[in-house]
């Protein structure tokens, strides 16, 4: 226990140290000179850093995810991981301002792809690609205490419900719509709505419209009940790290050693991460056979769901290419010519005085919609790609014995470790047996220690 406050003491130095060596860091780019008597308003985003205070950041997030994996899988510490979680959302959260952000980094990724001209930078690489090899190995420690979201909702856990199986089953086809969605977007050179409609951003910022300050209280609040909210059901990230968790090797364990199927852990979980043993005399052979039928049923149809999927999506793009600020402007002026002639209105305005035609930006728009009609197949067809394994999923009958995690669903938190009898009986055995060494009778260092 003193070693675990005296890392604390030197954890929260570092802090102060960093803070005073980032809070000097520079703009990268000069601000630009106007000739019109434009002054440049206070920025309410963060501005560029210096490449090492980036590297700093990455160092840090490394830093962290080796920490809570420790304390996960060796220590087998809630605490530890409490205290961490703590420092990610002071260090990430308000003082980074949200950013750099993983959840983000996807957007970047898949403009990066898509489009030639856009060079990704190899911080926010390393920000997207780092927690995914530490999933692979070891679990979603990243959401357990990196994730500067994922830390201020677990904080906020008061009294968990646990919903229904089926309500969890239909929420959770809604993180992979929003990663389609935001992939789509970002090819497209649309828009970046991850960032755009983080609920926790203005909270970090303390700046923000006045709705997403009224959606990052809700988020908050609704997280007392039902915890992670934006985690659950929203996250785009968490889709690719329940991937990669599935894959672990090294994933946190509820219990050190054999389960004594005691069940307190089964309620220990505000996430509904936690599955219960399947009993043996549900496994008859007419529930297998029929789950087995159906299974194939659903398997034959999943090429439907592929090809219904991206119709709907592909007859969606007029809808969803009004997300391009070129297609939303042609628009507006095809369908408002009046407002050519509105000096309030901006974006005509500076349209007209950038000296492109009106013909270029039409073909600009075309282009763009028609990158719409494309993806938007991709997007139904991976929509419906998800649904349809997710309905051969409820048939398949798995044989276990024991209480786990779900691989893919667990936040790697820890809350669970503490509710396991198994792992206090290991620990006073332990001590008792660390007694034995010393040449202490049973009991001598409990005593000591009052």
């Amino acid at each position: 226990m003193m070693k675990f406050k005296g890392f604390l003491k030197i954890l929260f130095l570092l802090v102060l140290i960093l803070a005073g060596i980032l809070s000097a860091g520079q703009q990268r780019f000069p601000k630009p000179e106007f000739e019109t008597g434009y002054e440049q308003p206070t920025p309410t985003t963060p501005e560029p850093r210096s490449f090492g205070m980036e590297i700093a950041d990455t160092i840090i997030l490394a830093a962290v995810l080796s920490l809570v994996t420790y304390f996960i899988i060796r220590k087998r510490s809630r605490r530890g991981v409490l205290w961490t979680s703590i420092f990610t959302l002071v260090y990430f959260g308000f003082y980074r301002n949200g950013c750099i952000c993983s959840i983000g980094a996807i957007q970047n990724v898949a403009l990066s792809i898509f489009d030639p001209g856009y060079k990704i930078s190899v911080t926010v690489l390393i920000f997207f690609l780092l927690p995914l090899v530490f999933a692979l190995f070891f679990g979603r420690v990243f959401c357990a205490a990196a994730c500067p979201l994922g830390a201020i909702q677990d904080l906020l856990v008061i009294k968990p419900v646990s919903l229904p199986v089926w309500v969890r089953k239909t929420l959770g086809i809604f993180p992979y719509i929003y990663l389609a969605m935001a992939i789509l977007f970002a090819a497209t050179g649309s828009d970046f709505i991850i960032c755009r409609y983080d609920p926790f951003v203005g909270i970090f910022r303390m700046d923000a419209p006045f709705i997403m300050v009224i959606l990052g209280i809700c988020f908050l609040v609704l997280g007392m009940f039902f915890a992670r909210p934006y985690c659950r059901v929203f996250c785009p990230y968490g889709v690719l790290l329940s991937w990669m968790s599935r894959f672990s090797k090294y994933h946190l364990t509820i219990t050190p050693s054999e389960c004594i199927q005691c069940k307190l852990c089964s309620a220990s979980c505000p996430f509904d991460a936690i599955e219960a043993p399947v009993v043996e005399k549900y496994r008859t052979d007419q529930v297998l056979n029929r789950n087995r039928n159906r299974f194939i049923i659903f398997a034959l149809a999943l090429p439907l769901w592929i090809v219904a999927g991206g119709y709907i999506g592909s007859r969606a793009h007029i809808f969803l290419s009004k997300a391009n600020p070129d297609v939303y402007l042609a628009e507006l002026m095809i369908h408002h010519p009046e407002l050519k002639n509105d000096p309030d209105n901006i974006d005509i305005q500076s349209f007209l005085e950038s000296g492109d035609s009106f013909e270029q930006l039409v073909e600009k728009a075309s282009l763009v919609r028609q990158k719409f009609k494309t993806g938007g197949w991709y997007f139904g067809g991976f929509i419906g790609l998800v649904i349809g394994v997710m309905l051969m999923n409820q048939f398949i009958l798995r044989k276990q014995k024991d209480y786990v995690p779900n691989r893919a669903d667990c936040f790697s938190c820890g809350r669970c470790m503490d509710y396991c009898p198994v792992e206090k009986q290991d620990r006073n055995t332990d001590n008792q047996d660390d007694e034995f060494v010393n040449g202490n009778p049973p009991g001598t260092a409990f005593k000591n220690s009052m």
